[in-house]
């Protein structure tokens, strides 16, 4: 007796899902440049630095970094005109799309080199 298949056995992979994953994979793309081609500052105290200074372009946090934390860096950015933009990851997704071998839960780009990031996180 073999068993019956329905069509609502099988799930396919809806649009939205598909596009989310590549959107993700776009940003981890687009970073490895910068860091390749660019510079970044990767963690708290040096973010908030670099804002300070207005050096940072645009900085990224990850999902599981702390509300304070969070909440800092988000108005010292608010001061300084930049762009933040929540990273879909948590910090080790973050730390490795970087190219490192730790976790950071904050990254800031400095210089953008050959990449196109600040379009690209405008536009999601």
């Amino acid at each position: 007796v073999r068993p019956r298949v329905h069509a609502s056995n099988f799930s396919m992979p809806d649009a939205t899902q598909k596009k989310k994953k590549s959107a993700g994979e776009n940003i981890n793309a687009r970073l490895a440049l910068v860091m390749k081609s660019g510079k970044a500052v990767l963690g708290h105290k040096s973010t908030l630095k670099s804002l300070r200074q207005g050096r940072a372009k645009i900085v990224l946090i990850s999902s599981n970094c702390p509300p304070l934390r969070r909440s800092e860096i988000e108005y010292y950015a608010m001061l300084a005109k930049t762009a933040v933009h929540p990273y879909a990851g948590n910090n080790i997704t973050l730390g490795t799309a970087c190219g490192k071998m730790f976790r950071t839960s904050v990254v800031t780009v400095t210089d953008v080199g050959d990449s196109d990031i600040l379009r690209s996180a405008d536009s999601q």
